[in-house]
């Protein structure tokens, strides 16, 4: 376009310069496109990187603490007051694992949580193996006591037994026995006889044995005679005595001072009709004990 005559050199000169200036601007302007996109992708890179970074750690997090749950689940104890501290610190963990973390921040925390919990279990571990250990040796200590109370046990029956057996023995060498047993039936002139039509009285002498275990003092001898039909001769119903918890009935009976020494006594008991022909067993009786028996006989002729 030609220049008109009214047109000054200044504008001339401004008309000039304002396509450079627009130039220049379209260039710095297109640069900084450039640049903001550059940045944008950079940075949208930056965020990929980080968000990938967050998820692995996230998810060695998660499978950190899902270790630590099997960990406290294995954890046994007798002590209720450590299963309790057990058990809270399981339920932190599990709320732990239900959190999403989607920042540096959260993931920092959970990480120093996650540090805490990790040396709180260590502790509790310690503490676990010590009650173990101490509880092996309680139950180690405890199953030895319980052999050295068996064997005690044990000792003390068989020292019973060994005092039982010498409790009887002594007990059956305490009883005095009675030795030369010698039964008589006797006329009335006191002269041996077996008839029966002739009989007044019988007369059972015999020896009371020494004993050095036996008490000594007034010993009460009872005396059995029995008939052939096992009936027992007796001069009154009421002659009873006690023989191993039961009553029974006596013939006739005499004290006696015992001074463990052999001492020489006679029964006697009187014919009231009650004699049969036949052969008859005397038994004697002192302290619960037999302690002698001998025999007779009683004929017609």
């Amino acid at each position: 376009m030609a220049d008109t005559p009214n047109t000054t050199p200044l504008e001339q000169a401004t008309k000039k310069r304002a396509p450079i200036s627009m130039i220049a601007t379209a260039i710095i302007l297109g640069l900084a496109l450039v640049f903001l996109v550059f940045m944008y992708f950079n940075q949208k890179h930056r965020m990929t990187e980080m968000e990938t970074v967050l998820t692995h750690e996230k998810d060695s997090l998660a499978t950190e603490l899902r270790h630590m749950v099997n960990s406290y689940d294995t954890m046994k104890t007798n002590n209720d007051s450590l299963n309790a501290h057990v058990e809270k610190e399981r339920a932190r963990i599990v709320q732990l694992l239900s959190i999403t973390a989607s920042n540096v921040q959260l993931i920092k925390k959970y990480k120093s949580e996650i540090s805490t919990m990790r040396d709180i279990m260590k502790s509790y571990i310690v503490q676990i193996d010590s009650l173990n250990t101490k509880n092996k040796v309680l139950v180690a200590e405890n199953s030895e006591i319980k052999q050295q109370i068996t064997q005690v046990r044990n000792s003390n029956t068989e020292l019973s037994k060994v005092k039982e057996d010498l409790s009887t023995k002594v007990e059956i060498a305490s009883v005095i026995q009675a030795k030369d047993i010698v039964a008589v039936s006797l006329n009335k002139k006191r002269k041996e006889t077996t008839r029966i039509n002739l009989l007044d009285k019988l007369r059972i002498c015999f020896t009371l044995r020494e004993n050095p275990l036996a008490t000594a003092g007034p010993k009460e001898v009872y005396m059995r005679v029995l008939r052939p039909d096992s009936l027992v001769v007796t001069t009154s119903p009421n002659n009873l005595f006690d023989y191993k918890g039961d009553k029974i009935i006596y013939s006739a009976n005499r004290t006696v001072d015992y001074a463990n020494q052999d001492i020489e006594m006679c029964i006697f008991i009187d014919n009231n009709g009650d004699f049969i022909i036949g052969n008859y067993s005397v038994e004697l009786y002192l302290e619960d004990n037999i302690i002698g028996r001998t025999n007779f006989l009683l004929s017609k002729k």
